[in-house]
């Protein structure tokens, strides 16, 4: 039995790999994968995975959470923007902004900050006014 499998000139085959912080695991930093990251535990900073980052009920992240996809089941402190979809499920918490193509959200969840949705959602924000309001 193979553990690796050779594909072309010898190069192993690889396939984009699951991380978990696990429950009462505390990360401090930065989380940059090019697979799934499943958070049970809490991080304290960005989580960028190249497919889908997944926020387990009791899970917390606080900073952004940008993927492809991201399904969040706990409470997330910072904005959360994927290329494809963001699903809230009913037991998650979101304290900031959330943008993506499509948007799913059970009864229950709550996302507190602004909405972007569609083809334009991920774009670049607007550029601010020429002259800021000025109050007398």
């Amino acid at each position: 039995m193979a553990i690796f499998t050779e594909k072309g000139h010898g190069a192993p085959v690889t396939e984009t790999g699951l991380s978990i912080i696990g429950t009462g695991m505390r990360v401090v930093g930065d989380i940059t994968a090019e697979g799934v990251v499943k958070i049970e535990g809490t991080v304290v900073g960005t989580v960028r995975a190249g497919r889908q980052v997944l926020v387990g009920k009791g899970g917390e992240v606080e900073g952004d959470v940008i993927s492809r996809e991201a399904i969040i089941g706990g409470e997330v402190r910072g904005s959360i923007r994927a290329d494809e979809r963001v699903e809230i499920q009913a037991t998650s918490v979101i304290h900031g902004d959330v943008a993506a193509k499509r948007l799913l959200v059970q009864e229950g969840g709550e996302i507190n900050g602004v909405v972007r949705m569609g083809e334009g959602a991920l774009e670049a924000e607007p550029a601010e006014k020429a002259e800021p309001q000025r109050s007398y």
